[in-house]
């Protein structure tokens, strides 16, 4: 029985179905609202309030409203991202009165993960939330789900709406939506595997990009966690010269320098005042600076200030960043997938060369890599040149004893431990003539001793050009051939040497990109440079030519002990 109530003159009104009325009007204004109210038949947890969420939410009503077209989330696992996309998204899209390419039950849903479980999976939710009481008590009448097209990977409404899945390595032909969500490309445990990335990357260039019904209207909605700068997010955002795409980035600790403004006026918090003004101001080279010398003091005491206390604390957050490493925390949590300062490599290795000049080398070597096949259009040729120096010399007692006990000092001056400079690289997709042309005049400008080349397709027959047009130019050629060890090992092998600073590089913007990818290794979108690196140190010090503080240290105690009588002649004289 209804509820009546005499609100005068004789009018009676439904007092339940005025207050669903006033519900359902909250509800469809906002969807994080919605996602408060649908909870309990989304998941068994209890409901936390997270501004994280409500940024995601504020961000997908934009989409709706035609705010944004084009929209990539970064925002750490287990924040509830699917619950709201893929689940919560759809149903409240489908719930608007207003209708538009992107907004009531008309719209055509084309939603995408990495595995096709996983789609099915908040299919299935986002369907029973249409299906549930609650929902059917608000907006029961304003569509229905139809019978002949209800399934757990596709359902369709009376209005025309549609919810299709589809994932990575599944066909959709034919198929499209005008919006489309991709929840999760890749799994976590992808992030090494450069083929699974790029597959995505195809994936994504190939069908994806080209299945909305319309691309002036339709809008396209990607959501991860970060796991390689070459990632789907990575891809998007170095291919958008127009600035089409919308970023909200959101780092489980907050780091100022990257604070996350965007085209809706929305603000990191963590990075505003408390009337909610940022502290933040962005260049137009994209560049982060404090608004004031108040503001720096405020950002450096909230640098690392966590996203969602209430749900992942520093106690959890810390666990995981052990249990995740340097890699998996800097992507998965950061959404910055190349720790602070580099990976095995750290950038802060690299000590910088001040002088106008490079010292005297001892020896130069050149360090090549070569496209895989010589008529591969996408890959580049890659060398640096490396400049072995000794330190100065420093004049060192070095006390012995005779076999009879006097005590002997000799004065001799010893050098310290041998240091390596970058001294120049490139990085360029050349014809074979032109690559040739290019590693001579390279080496002859800088007097190299040696031209290492990997034993590879190409690089075999670059090792012979060489050798027959520029035999008597002074340098050896010399192919190297890294056998079964994979790029991992090979720089792992020389790790302790940059901890060590023995390494030194210009302050020049071809060093800075050797630099960067070393850094950015084994998740960076390029390693042509990173191969050239590992193959010219590790010949280095399998020469015997770069020795460690410690070994140089054990060479001059050597030097203390007596040898005694050297060895007597087999024939005497």
């Amino acid at each position: 029985m209804p509820r009546l109530i005499d609100i005068g003159n004789g009018v009676m009104i439904d007092a339940d179905e005025q207050m669903r009325a006033l519900e359902r009007y909250d509800y469809e204004n906002s969807l994080y609202d919605f996602l408060v109210g649908a909870w309990p038949f989304l998941d068994a947890s209890p409901w936390k309030d997270g501004w994280p969420i409500e940024a995601v939410a504020e961000h997908l009503q934009a989409v709706v409203d035609g705010d944004i077209k084009r929209l990539v989330i970064n925002i750490p696992p287990r924040m509830g991202k699917s619950s709201i996309t893929s689940v919560a998204f759809p149903a409240w899209t489908w719930a608007q009165s207003h209708r538009s390419a992107t907004s009531g039950p008309g719209v055509q849903f084309l939603c995408a993960s990495y595995g096709s479980s996983l789609a099915m999976r908040d299919s299935v939710k986002c369907r029973r939330l249409i299906e549930s009481p609650w929902y059917q008590q608000y907006w029961g009448g304003r569509f229905k789900l139809t019978s002949d097209q209800n399934t757990k990977g596709r359902f369709l409404n009376d209005q025309r709406g549609e919810r299709l899945i589809t994932s990575v390595d599944a066909k959709v032909t034919g198929e499209g939506g005008s919006i489309i969500i991709v929840d999760d490309p890749n799994a976590a445990n992808e992030a090494f595997s450069e083929a699974n990335i790029q597959s995505t990357i195809d994936w994504w260039d190939g069908t994806m990009s080209t299945r909305l019904n319309d691309q002036k209207t339709g809008a396209m909605i990607v959501i991860q966690q970060r796991l390689a700068e070459n990632d789907l997010t990575g891809h998007i955002l170095d291919n958008d010269t127009e600035g089409e795409w919308t970023h909200l980035c959101l780092p489980m600790r907050y780091e100022w320098s990257r604070h996350t403004s965007t085209i809706i006026g929305w603000e990191d918090p963590r990075g505003c005042d408390h009337d909610g003004e940022p502290l933040v101001k962005i260049a137009e080279n994209g560049a982060r600076y404090p608004r004031d010398a108040a503001a720096e003091q405020i950002l450096k005491a909230r640098e690392g200030e966590l996203l969602w206390e209430d749900r992942f604390g520093e106690r959890e957050v810390a666990r995981l960043e052990r249990v995740l490493g340097p890699y998996g925390a800097a992507g998965q949590l950061q959404q910055r997938p190349e720790p602070a300062g580099g990976g095995l490599i750290k950038t802060e290795w690299w000590n910088l060369w001040e002088g106008r000049a490079y010292p005297a080398m001892d020896f130069i070597l050149a360090s090549l890599d070569t496209a895989y096949t010589l008529n591969t259009s996408n890959d580049c040729s890659a060398l640096t040149v490396w400049g072995v120096f000794s330190e100065d010399f420093k004049a060192q007692e070095i006390r012995s004893y005779s076999k009879n006990g006097t005590r002997l000092t000799e004065r001799m001056y010893v050098e310290g431990a041998p240091k390596l400079m970058l001294m120049h690289a490139w990085n360029v997709r050349l014809e074979f003539h032109e690559l040739i042309e290019k590693v001579a005049y390279t080496c002859k400008q800088l007097r190299v001793d040696k031209l290492l080349i990997e034993n590879k397709a190409a690089g075999i027959s670059v090792a012979q050009e060489m050798r027959r047009l520029y035999s008597g130019q002074g340098w050896a050629v010399q192919l190297s051939d890294p056998k079964s060890t994979d790029k991992y090992s090979r720089l792992v092998s020389i790790q302790h040497l940059f901890a060590e600073g023995l390494v030194f590089a210009p302050d020049m913007e071809w060093a800075q990109e050797v630099v960067n990818q070393v850094a950015s290794f084994p998740k960076g979108k390029h390693d042509d440079l990173v191969d050239t690196v590992s193959m010219a140190v590790r010949h280095l010090r399998d020469l015997g030519m770069l020795t460690r503080s410690a070994e140089r240290a054990d060479e001059l105690d050597a030097l203390k002990v007596y040898p005694g009588k050297g060895p007597q002649p087999l024939y005497p004289v």
